[in-house]
């Protein structure tokens, strides 16, 4: 058992290692193509990188006729969570690659992960109870923003902004997994995802953009590496890792993602933060750590942390 929950956990250290470096692919790939067009090629390609692990995983559930083969069945819930859950990952992921033109990809990675502590306090229009606690974090966590953000004359980076917004639209995409995964099977939802928000990128590059096949096969690495790992593997990661450890723990690797965006970007694209930055690194990553602590008693917004 302590076998598999190591293994386990270095399944999601690694899943956070690729999420993390993925925001330097996000940035490189944009040396060649737009934003709408660098997430329409990523999100298809995540989709249908999904396909593999969906038709292997139902036929062993057929075979063993295990009671998850009724739910793994294209229905109305599927299709609708998968519809939704697509529209907000267009939003988040377009904001975010928008922002990326203007912030370096570590403060892109620690700003979007403030997700982590938006979804609880979005969580009151959906009548879940908000402790103490997270409030607390809100606090720290917008005192590590100004530092990280917020420049003289009280004026904020663009693209900090838009990433700011972008985790919002992540807040919304995790709160509609919430609702919908526990109904229908979550691999074949995110498939459905990755290729709604894939098509309406593609329209969006079509309108807005002058997207060409010669510049896409010239941002090849980073394409598939934030389609085929960060889309693809790492989620199949995920999915088949947090079956065998605790889902705090979980959470908590799997916000070093923010830390390894930083690293990733300091090593390959050479940036670098300032010293004040560097403190609102740590209040945010601080905020976002107690925020997945366990309480004592359970609390009715659990369900929503993970």
């Amino acid at each position: 058992m302590k076998s598999k929950k190591l293994i386990s956990n270095s399944m999601l250290i690694l899943t956070a290692l690729i999420w993390g470096s993925a925001f330097v692919a996000q940035t490189v790939g944009m040396d060649f193509v737009g934003p709408f067009t660098f997430n329409a090629a990523r999100t298809i390609i995540g989709g249908i990188v999904l396909i593999p692990y969906i038709l292997i995983t139902n036929r062993l559930r057929y075979k063993e006729k295990t009671e998850e083969a009724n739910n793994i069945r294209f229905n109305k819930t599927l299709i609708l969570g998968g519809i939704l859950c697509g529209i907000a990952l267009f939003a988040g992921s377009t904001f975010q690659q928008f922002g990326l033109q203007y912030t370096t990809a570590g403060k892109s990675g620690f700003i979007t992960a403030l997700y982590i502590i938006i979804v609880p306090v979005l969580g009151i229009f959906i009548k879940k109870k908000v402790p103490l606690k997270i409030w607390i974090c809100v606090l720290i966590a917008i005192a590590g923003f100004y530092l990280l953000s917020i420049n003289e004359g009280f004026t904020i980076n663009k693209g900090d902004l838009l990433t700011l917004i972008c985790a919002f639209f992540f807040s919304i995409h995790i709160l509609l997994i919430d609702h919908f995964s526990p109904q229908v099977d979550g691999v074949q939802m995110s498939s459905i995802q990755f290729f709604v928000a894939g098509i309406i990128s593609l329209i969006a590059s079509l309108i807005f953009e002058n997207p060409k096949i010669s510049a896409i096969l010239m941002a090849w690495a980073p394409v598939l590496y934030a389609g085929v790992l960060s889309c693809g593997v790492a989620y199949t990661l995920q999915v088949v890792a947090q079956k065998n450890t605790d889902p705090v723990l979980a959470s908590l690797i799997l916000s070093l993602e923010s830390v390894f965006a930083v690293i990733a970007g300091w090593m390959i694209l050479k940036q670098s933060l300032s010293l004040k930055e560097g403190i609102g690194c740590l209040l945010v990553f601080a905020a976002i750590v107690i925020t997945q602590l366990p309480d004592r008693k359970n609390t009715e917004y659990d369900s929503l942390k993970n």
